[in-house]
């Protein structure tokens, strides 16, 4: 499954790392292209998830039209081909409304299928994955990625040992097809020049900027938005529940009698500290991503430009290519 070269050439992309700054940038360089805004984020799909998933507010999407928020009920899950399906209708949609089609967001899988297509993969095996996230827990990250060694060595180089997630699907994908996953996604560039940005920030920034905004979702009520999460009439889906800022605070309300758990139960230093790290670690496989796709152009940003000093210098790196 694959974009059209002719829609992919119309579309432009804003991604980096989460807390990167992509949302006010976006909304400046829409601003500057005449542009609507479609989701490139795993998360944001999710109806009720909102906090954590730093969704834009509702006066940002009044200002900018935006696509692909809250489809789907946080129990469900919706593959990258079903993404992939809703996005080019999206986009169509778009440019038939003389209008330019801008993603933006932080999902690097997504990226790369949006540009170079995707192939369809086996479903998901729960059973298998529960097998290798025991071993995770029994044995270490590092004993999963070994087994991914052994069957995928190029697929094992490009994942870090603690994206488990995808660790255990390249494992998935290799048992059920016997079809390494890093065969299976050798797709080359689409040919022509496509408009891909990076927004790549100094590491010490944003790092202090991922605690902020980790601190201000907790004042914003992130715990309340987990519990009531956990009173859906049905449990959350295995890709929702692995969410950064719900699956930590998810553990530990699990841990509590249910007559101890009220909104304002302020959050444990040691689970906060738990988000803070997991979330930096993901910025850095984030921008490890971005840096090995050969269509993605790096944007260093200086922390004291304004979001649309960044949109006119990325309007100025697509001119110097065309």
């Amino acid at each position: 499954m694959q974009f059209p070269a002719e829609l992919l050439n119309q579309c432009w992309f804003l991604t980096g790392a989460t807390a990167s700054g992509k949302t006010a940038v976006s909304l400046e360089l829409a601003k500057l292209l005449d542009a609507e805004i479609i989701a490139l984020d795993s998360m944001t799909l999710y109806r009720k998830m909102d906090i954590g998933t730093a969704k834009p507010t509702i006066s940002e999407r009044l200002a900018t039209a935006h696509h692909l928020f809250d489809v789907i009920e946080p129990w469900e899950e919706f593959s990258v081909a079903e993404y992939l399906k809703s996005a080019r209708q999206v986009a169509e949609e778009i440019v038939q409304r003389h209008k330019t089609p801008l993603f933006v967001g932080g999902a690097g899988l997504y990226l790369r299928s949006l540009l170079r297509g995707v192939f369809n993969g086996p479903a998901a095996d729960w059973e298998l994955r529960k097998k290798w996230e025991t071993l995770a827990i029994t044995a270490g990250n590092q004993a999963v990625h070994d087994l991914l060694a052994q069957c995928d060595p190029p697929a094992a180089a490009r994942l870090h040992v603690n994206d488990l997630r995808r660790v255990i699907r390249a494992l998935e994908v290799f048992e059920l097809t016997g079809i390494p996953l890093s065969a299976q996604q050798n797709q080359p560039p689409v040919e022509g020049i496509h408009k891909v940005f990076a927004l790549m920030p100094p590491r010490g920034w944003l790092a202090e900027r991922i605690e902020r905004r980790l601190m201000q979702m907790v004042q914003q009520g992130l715990v309340a938005e987990n519990l009531r999460l956990m009173e859906l009439e049905r449990p959350l889906s295995h890709t929702a529940r692995q969410a950064l800022g719900y699956k930590e605070i998810l553990d530990w309300l699990e841990t509590l009698r249910p007559e101890a758990r009220h909104p304002e139960l302020s959050l444990p230093e040691a689970v906060f500290i738990t988000m803070r790290d997991r979330t930096r670690q993901f910025a850095k496989r984030q921008e490890t991503w971005f840096r090995n796709l050969e269509e993605c152009r790096q944007i260093p940003i200086d922390p004291q430009d304004s979001p649309v000093t960044i949109a006119r210098q990325i309007l100025k790196a697509a001119e110097n290519r065309s």
